[in-house]
């Protein structure tokens, strides 16, 4: 039997889970000051006059307003000088109000209003006559549409490059969150491990996942469910739309994370139930090293593509496997940034030329597909220090003992 996996019941796992995480500072009014503050610069350099914040996560990391995206606009404007302004539904103003971390004017418009035409009144008020209006990337079309018909004076431009530019350079309190987050997920797939047991349906295993996490101190993602996996199933990089139901010899694999203080984990483990045979050895060996391979190229100054480029290449060599994301082989990019969203700039991708710098956090996740057998991914996200590229966790031991229990 594969090493720490099964021996143990849910029951057993979760009487011995104390809450981890204490000890670790969540992102406060100053560092949301100083993240104003640099996009402020950014859209200075640019030539962007006023930043426009919808109901999405760059609102909620810019002033800490976290809101529930609906149809009615609700946001902020942020002037490349000057305050905030913050835009509300006038009968959600007071509950906008309460939760303000940032101060700011609130301007608020009426159910028969139009917003769109608020929102350049409000740039208008700023002493912005003229010039470009940078949008946030993540705005619903609806609103993007009203604000391109209301403000043809404006040029409007993507957002992406003050808030992704942001977002995708982490100060250590943000990857200290990271940290913890991923070392609270490692410890959950260590117990999900432990419980497995043939005929175990991948319903039970999720269900546990989601309790140990809260245990743990983890909030579960509020969308989705864990990605828990059995035999071919595991060949799906996102998962299936059916139950099953765990037999011996089986590939197992589970892709789970966590928020704590919004920051996002993101870990993949792949590993048999029962004794690996020599396919799924092979295989599985051949996933580890290319993770390593994507591991080792990532080099301060490197392009992003470079990471991917130095996983894919590994196992585009190894007999069997095809190229250019054909199956069998590596059908996506080999990661993808993280931080308070699991999927976020800047991807680990082919053709992404952006240099690794200080900061700089993402998965590396080079998954081998092999529809109609298996697959195998495993993923662990990292860092740039001052020193190089870190881990944020071990990555996995090896087929025989993937938590290196024994190592």
């Amino acid at each position: 039997m594969t090493i720490g996996v099964g021996g143990s019941t849910p029951e057993q796992e979760l009487a011995k889970m104390q809450d981890m995480s204490g000890g670790v500072a969540f992102i406060d009014d100053a560092d949301r000051e100083a993240r104003l503050d640099k996009a402020r610069a950014l859209m200075r350099e640019q030539k962007i006059d006023a930043l426009y914040l919808d109901t999405t996560v760059n609102l909620n990391y810019f002033t800490g307003l976290n809101l529930k995206l609906t149809e009615r606009l609700h946001g902020a404007i942020l002037p490349a000088d000057g305050p905030l302004v913050y835009l509300s539904p006038a009968f959600e103003e007071p509950k906008t109000r309460s939760m303000l971390k940032i101060d700011g004017d609130i301007r608020v418009w009426d159910e028969h209003e139009d917003p769109s035409a608020l929102v350049i009144d409000t740039v208008e008020s700023l002493g912005i006559a003229a010039g470009r209006l940078a949008i946030d990337p993540n705005a619903p079309f609806f609103n993007v549409d009203g604000l391109r018909r209301s403000g043809n004076r404006y040029e409007l431009v993507n957002g992406a490059a003050i808030t992704g530019a942001c977002r995708s350079v982490k100060t250590p309190r943000e990857i200290a969150l990271l940290q913890r987050s991923n070392e609270i997920t490692l410890e959950v797939h260590k117990a999900a491990a432990r419980i497995m047991r043939e005929g175990i349906g991948t319903v039970e295993v999720e269900e546990f996942i989601l309790e140990a996490f809260r245990r743990l101190g983890g909030k579960a993602p509020q969308a989705g469910r864990p990605i828990v996996l059995f035999g071919e199933a595991t060949a799906y990089p996102h998962g299936v739309d059916y139950p099953q139901s765990l037999q011996d010899g089986d590939m197992v694999l589970l892709d789970i994370g966590c928020f704590l203080g919004d920051y996002r984990s993101d870990m993949t483990r792949t590993y048999v139930f029962g004794n690996a045979n020599p396919r799924q050895r092979e295989v599985w060996e051949l996933e580890k090293a290319a993770q390593l391979a994507g591991f080792a190229a990532a080099r301060l100054g490197a392009p992003c593509e470079a990471v991917d480029a130095g996983a894919r290449g590994l196992i585009e060599a190894a007999p069997g496997f095809e190229k250019d994301y054909k199956t069998p082989g590596l059908p996506h990019r080999t990661g993808h940034g993280i931080g308070i969203e699991v999927h976020e700039e800047s991807y680990i991708v082919k053709n992404n030329k952006r240099p690794l710098e200080v900061g700089m956090c993402f998965s590396i996740e080079p998954m081998i597909c092999i529809y109609g057998e298996f697959g195998i991914r495993l993923e662990d996200c990292a860092y740039m220090a001052e020193d190089g590229v870190r881990w944020f966790t071990t990555p996995s031991h090896s087929v025989d003992d993937p938590f290196g229990y024994e190592a």
